[in-house]
């Protein structure tokens, strides 16, 4: 678990109980949990929003008319000066 043996983990929970003391650590782990949580939560949204603009469909464009397949009536003269 991230590289720390078991000596490692009693020394950090050791200190941690010297600095908030017994009383503190449920409360401590309680919110630890809820934060934990939270990110879980937020990081499915993200995912879910993802996939959704991968998946949805382009929007269809209209296509684009030439000047060619356009009637002479519909394209105004050009007048010489």
């Amino acid at each position: 678990m991230f590289g720390l043996g078991g000596q490692e983990l009693l020394l950090i929970l050791f200190v941690v109980l010297l600095f908030f003391g017994p009383s503190k650590i449920p409360e401590l782990m309680r919110g630890l949990g809820k934060g934990m949580k939270e990110f879980k939560k937020a990081q499915a949204d993200l995912e879910d929003e993802f996939h959704k603009a991968v998946e949805a469909p382009e929007p269809k464009k209209k296509p684009v008319e030439s000047a060619a397949s356009k009637n002479e009536d519909d394209v105004p003269a050009i007048k010489n000066s």
